[in-house]
């Protein structure tokens, strides 16, 4: 199976990658964005792709949830949760951060804002396409330093000054394989969905999610995102407990269709319940 996933190897992508099943003997296909990784699985340059939907620091990327919605006729297959520990480094041979810039993929210079504030407050961030893309700046001498995988940073050869700088510990990233195929249910899954409401009366999100509970079916996730049509129009993006295929799931769902101008299934699959590292 080839995976397209946002590259160059060394990205927390690549890492996701190997917790997918072994006996799918994946094939990593590294691309320059997450933009580009949904559109190689659209377009069958890849079988699947492993893209990033959900940081618990800094919450869901927007890219993914953009392209689902937007560019891409893709349903989500599984989803990977994996723990995530960041480093600072510096050019091989450097003891300490020279001044200057640093770089990293806009999420991970986020999620160790407090880190970066505390001990380089005059330095110029810039965000890039990936932290192996960073990390390979500060080993062309592009940049003097860099927030980056522990990977990123051995196969480089690169200095870290400082290891698990993200402001909370318990750092962890969700990544969804997207593909054309769904999964058959597995007796523990998630069905992710998103709609956006016919009616802007008062009480139309509060009357949708009552279906959810009038049958015991538990969210675990219920975000909004601008429908990007007007100011004022959203979608809601939706994760539940169970499968679509379920009965009482399936009800739910056809329930909520009807009080929708916008309804898209985006996938149901099975669920990870803790992070791997």
């Amino acid at each position: 199976m080839r995976v397209a996933y946002l590259g160059p190897p060394g990205t927390f992508s690549e890492e996701a990658l190997g917790k997918l099943p072994a006996a799918w003997k994946v094939e990593g296909l590294p691309c320059a964005t997450i933009a580009d990784a949904c559109l190689a699985a659209e377009n069958g340059s890849a079988d699947t792709a492993l893209v990033p939907a959900e940081n618990s620091i800094e919450g869901s990327v927007g890219v993914t949830l953009d392209m689902l919605v937007h560019e891409v006729d893709l349903c989500i297959r599984r989803e990977v949760v994996l723990a995530v520990r960041l480093v600072f480094a510096v050019r091989t041979g450097e003891t300490e951060f020279g001044g200057g810039k640093i770089v990293s993929h806009p999420q991970p210079l986020a999620q160790c804002r407090r880190y970066l504030r505390e001990h380089y407050p005059a330095a110029a961030q810039e965000g890039v396409e990936s932290t192996a893309r960073a990390a390979g700046m500060v080993a062309e001498g592009k940049a003097w330093g860099a927030v980056m995988t522990a990977a990123a940073a051995h196969n480089l050869g690169l200095r870290v000054l400082a290891d698990g700088i993200q402001d909370y510990p318990d750092n962890a990233t969700r990544f969804v394989l997207l593909g054309r195929e769904e999964e058959p249910p597995s007796g523990d899954d998630k069905t992710s969905v998103v709609f956006s409401l016919r009616s802007d009366a008062p009480g139309s999100l509060c009357a949708a999610l009552v279906e959810f509970a009038r049958r015991g079916i538990n969210l675990t996730k219920v975000e909004s995102r601008p429908e990007k049509t007007a100011l004022g129009r959203y979608l809601f993006f939706v994760d539940l407990e169970g499968h679509r295929q379920e009965v009482l799931v399936a009800e739910t769902l056809a329930a909520i269709k009807k009080q929708s101008s916008y309804w898209k299934i985006l996938g149901s699959y099975p669920r990870q319940r803790r992070s791997v590292r």
